[in-house]
């Protein structure tokens, strides 16, 4: 079997060459070091013999490898690694609105299947923290990254087996030349969403909807991910604090993670791009990307991230189990210890992995005071920041009028560069001036108090003319029927928005519009005859006359009317921004205090633990409860034969008002809880300087 030394003598005296400022740094302590260099280099082989400090697996052991197993290049690849991951799951939430119409799936149900990843989280984090964090790490979290490869393909998977729909493809040309006479056609598919009377043969169910298989192959690969997501992140930030100085430690887990959270910008961007591309790029549209029936490409990005991460995961597994830096540093250190005590030193003991131990060790973190106030901190600013990050597209979408496209774009531009920034500015502050834990608790509470009252300002930061748009009942809710449209039987009409002539009313349909006959005026279908549209006709000078017309009604558009809400919706990215910044700087300290209050030996497990819990009372809870609260905002639904199918309208002043403060109350909760860890964190050590070796040594 070979040996897991430095391959060769030029690499061995290059370990040494770099290594020897730190070994000369505690020379006067410890009695190890020998004048000549062969004698160095047999010190460090015997170092290096008692670790796993190469780089490769199997055959791939080249000696070209080795100078990669440093902590820059795993700080930078890990980064990588989970900018790639993270960008998954933003592509998913920049999709959702598609997945919604394109399988007919209500918010709450797509809810239930973006906590299925949180699910698999909640059953297995603990236990592979547990047995994982033992073993060689770099290779379990690459073996978890294979799962959200595959989570990638099977998301994918229900678009090559359903295809783009009947929706999508009655709205391609290649549809209508495949009807003969296209324009005859398009207007006969047009006067399906008439107004057509007592004997209307409009009222036939939508059988599409009652397929329940997207759906679950859809939450398959959720709960899949979430297997690979626990290993990555538990394992990962404990393998980088283990083989880097704590002092350093902050600095480097900002930029991991200032590259990691590039992941969600990276994400929304190819949704963006996907999106507009239509959901069978090989067919021609007839409506643009902004009209609400518009479905975008949005099975394409998972064939890409699926790809990427699999060469990135395969790089992963090629690290050691131990940096070589590390594992010398470690047994300098060890040295010294025996030296200081006058004891005899023994090799440490291979920690233990069994029931037994396990339930210890959960014993001991569940009555650590100091953990469990910031995992309920973290609990509850999950809780409220949840729907955010899972439905802000769909948010922007309703509340501004924004296309799916545009909305995805600026969900994963503006916010989370500002989140990277903020992230990567308070690790490089903390590790310059290494503050006290109860600042860095302080300073968490006040970023808890900033979030509450950015999260009320959204409650107001509306668009007053968008609310107006749809005809409401006094108690706010819709009733589409009224007495103009009373007889035309419009319950399973499709979705096909229209616009009065006056531009300030939007009708769910033409026949919802009580319009009874159409034409097509260049491409643009015009229905007339509609019983509850006024036939007055605006002039540009703002007067209004009455011409009474040969038809009874007035006139409508196809597509929503225009509404403008651009100055509100700025103010709502300027708020989204600072919040995304101030947020940001509070994830270095919080990470701090969880592998600091702890024994080392339970650190994987801490954090394993504290997913768990996030996962249990956040993760799941929140895109279910928060699904809920968009559809009972919902005024339009589609309708199917198994019940209702997406919702197509909202009312964004309840929506608004229930979404934020049931948000702001979580991260309030969150807050108060902060305030405790700050009471008790008044004698943890964050940097242990005195057991260091020095920042010369380790800069080298």
């Amino acid at each position: 079997m070979e040996t897991n030394h430095v391959n060769n003598q030029k690499e061995r005296l290059q370990l040494i060459e770099t290594l020897l400022p730190k070994i000369n740094n505690i020379a006067p302590e410890v009695d190890v070091i020998l004048p000549d260099v062969n004698s160095q280099s047999t010190f460090v082989d015997e170092i290096l013999l008692t670790e796993d400090t190469s780089c490769g697996v199997w055959f791939m052991k080249g000696s070209c490898l080795q100078k990669f197993a440093n902590k820059k290049a795993y700080v930078f690849l890990y980064g990588l690694l989970g900018c790639v991951f993270s960008a998954a799951y933003a592509y998913f939430n920049g999709t959702i609105t598609t997945l919604e119409k394109r399988f007919k799936i209500p918010s709450r149900t797509t809810g239930v299947i973006s906590v299925g990843n949180d699910l698999s989280q909640l059953l297995v984090s603990v236990i592979l923290s547990y047995y994982a964090g033992r073993g060689h790490r770099p290779r379990w979290m690459a073996l978890g990254m294979y799962t959200v490869v595959l989570f990638c393909l099977l998301t994918a998977l229900p678009h090559f087996l359903y295809g783009a729909g009947a929706d999508a493809l009655s709205l391609t040309l290649e549809h209508r030349t495949n009807d003969n006479a296209s324009e005859e056609a398009h207007l006969k598919q047009q006067s399906k969403f008439l107004c057509h009377g007592k004997n209307s043969t409009t009222s036939e169910c939508e059988m599409e909807g009652g397929n329940y298989s997207p759906q679950l192959i859809l939450f398959a690969a959720q709960f899949i991910s979430g297997i690979g997501g626990s290993l990555y992140y538990t394992l990962g930030v404990s393998y980088m604090d283990d083989n880097i100085k704590k002092s350093k430690t902050p600095a480097l887990f900002s930029f991991s993670c200032f590259i990691r959270m590039l992941g969600p910008a990276l994400g929304y961007g190819l949704a963006s791009v996907c999106l507009k591309l239509y959901i069978n790029p090989t067919l021609t549209p007839t409506i643009g990307n902004r009209d609400p029936r518009w479905l975008g490409a949005w099975w394409l990005g998972w064939i890409i991230l699926g790809f990427v991460l699999f060469i990135f995961s395969t790089l992963l597994a090629l690290f050691p189990k131990t940096l070589p830096r590390a594992a010398v540093r470690k047994e300098l250190l060890k040295r010294q210890a025996s030296k200081v005590s006058s004891t005899k030193m023994e090799p440490d003991p291979e920690l233990p992995t069994s029931f037994k131990d396990m339930v210890k060790t959960f014993r001991r973190i569940i009555q650590n005071p100091t953990l469990m106030l910031n995992n309920f901190a973290a609990v509850f600013y999950f809780l409220g920041y949840m729907p955010y990050w899972i439905f802000l597209p769909k948010y922007i979408e309703t509340q501004y009028r924004q296309s799916a496209s545009a909305s995805s774009l600026i969900t994963g531009s503006a916010g989370l560069v500002f989140s990277a920034i903020g992230i990567l500015l308070s690790g490089l502050i903390i590790s310059k001036y290494k503050p006290r834990a109860r600042y860095m608790a302080a300073w968490n509470v006040l970023v808890g108090a900033i979030s509450v009252m950015g999260i009320i300002s959204y409650a107001y930061l509306g668009c007053t003319e968008n609310d107006n748009r749809a005809p409401l009942l006094p108690n706010g809710e819709m009733n589409p029927v009224s007495e103009c449209n009373s007889r035309c039987h419009c319950d399973y009409v499709k979705y096909n928005p229209v616009c009065s002539q006056d531009g300030r009313t939007t009708f769910i349909s033409a026949c919802h519009a009580g319009c009874r006959t159409v034409k097509n005026i260049n491409d643009t279908s015009v229905f007339s005859d509609c019983s509850c549209i006024s036939n007055r006709q605006f002039h540009s000078e703002g007067q209004t006359v009455l011409q009474p017309p040969p038809l009874e009604g007035g006139t409508a558009q196809s597509g929503s009317c225009q509404v403008d809400c651009l100055n509100q919706f700025y103010i709502f990215l300027v708020v989204v921004c600072l919040l995304k910044f101030s947020g940001a700087t509070g994830r270095a300290s919080n990470f701090l205090v969880t592998v600091r209050c702890v024994e080392e030996k339970d650190k994987t497990v801490a954090i394993g633990f504290g997913l768990t819990l996030m996962s249990l009372c956040a993760f799941v809870p929140s895109p279910i409860l928060f699904g809920i609260i968009l559809d009972k905002a919902c005024l339009v639904w589609g309708k199917t034969c198994t019940g209702n199918g997406n919702c197509w309208l909202y009312n964004g002043e309840t929506l608004r008002y229930t979404m934020n403060y049931t948000a702001a109350t979580f991260v309030l909760i969150g807050t108060l809880f902060d305030a405790g860890v700050w009471y008790c964190v008044k004698e943890l050590k964050i940097f242990d300087e005195e057991i260091e070796l020095g920042e010369e040594a380790e800069s080298s």
